[in-house]
């Protein structure tokens, strides 16, 4: 079972996003036989497995076991990953075009790029997996907490001008066998998270918990 597996059909996206197969591709994380999956989610076995079978269609669930209980023979049925994304290939008409603005400062150009990011690391994924090749990445991701709005445009300035010298010192325009490699630096505010808000024991009102 692979981590993450990305969804670049517009038809698995769909079926991914109903909230029953959404449902049933969380309970089988763990693999299943579609009785016991319908008797957790208090649905019926045939409506269960109408879903099943689409998901499987889409190579979002596959068959781990087969078991004989009498005449029939059960099928016992897993994810095909641990978690999914919906690539914008997906939705080709409508995917976000970086190309369209060059706004370094702007959070939809931002967005933007992040949405290509998912679009070609998934298409680099899938070529891997069936090429049966290691995909080489890396990738950072960590904090910082800036005194003021001019430590973070100083940063941002001298975060440009070292990636811009890497660039210039290791890349080869011309050098045979050669593969083109694409950089992608983000900088925006963390997401705050919203504090959990329950009765506090014993006193009347609502406090926040953190």
């Amino acid at each position: 079972m692979l981590d993450v597996a990305v969804i670049e059909n517009a038809a698995a996206a769909e079926a991914a996003l109903d909230p029953i197969r959404a449902k049933l591709l969380a309970e089988l994380r763990e693999p299943a036989s579609a009785a016991t999956v319908a008797a957790r989610m208090g649905l019926p076995r045939q409506k269960v497995n109408y879903h099943l079978r689409m998901l499987e269609g889409f190579g979002l669930l596959e068959v781990f076991a087969e078991r004989r209980r009498g005449n029939v023979t059960e099928r016992i049925m897993g994810a095909t990953a641990l978690s999914y994304v919906i690539s914008p290939a997906a939705l080709p008409g409508v995917a976000p075009d970086p190309s369209l603005e060059r706004n370094r400062l702007s959070a939809r150009w931002m967005l933007a790029l992040a949405a290509k990011l998912v679009s070609d690391v998934g298409t680099l994924i899938s070529g891997a997996d069936k090429a049966q090749l290691r995909l080489a990445t890396f990738a950072m991701d960590g904090e910082v907490t800036f005194a003021s709005a001019a430590d973070r445009a100083a940063f941002t300035a001298e975060l440009a001008a070292g990636t811009a010298k890497l660039v210039e010192k290791y890349h080869s325009e011309n050098a045979t066998g050669g593969r083109k490699h694409r950089i992608v630096v983000a900088l925006h505010p963390s997401v705050k998270t919203t504090p959990h808000i329950t009765k506090s024991a014993g006193t009347p009102g609502l406090s926040k918990e953190s």
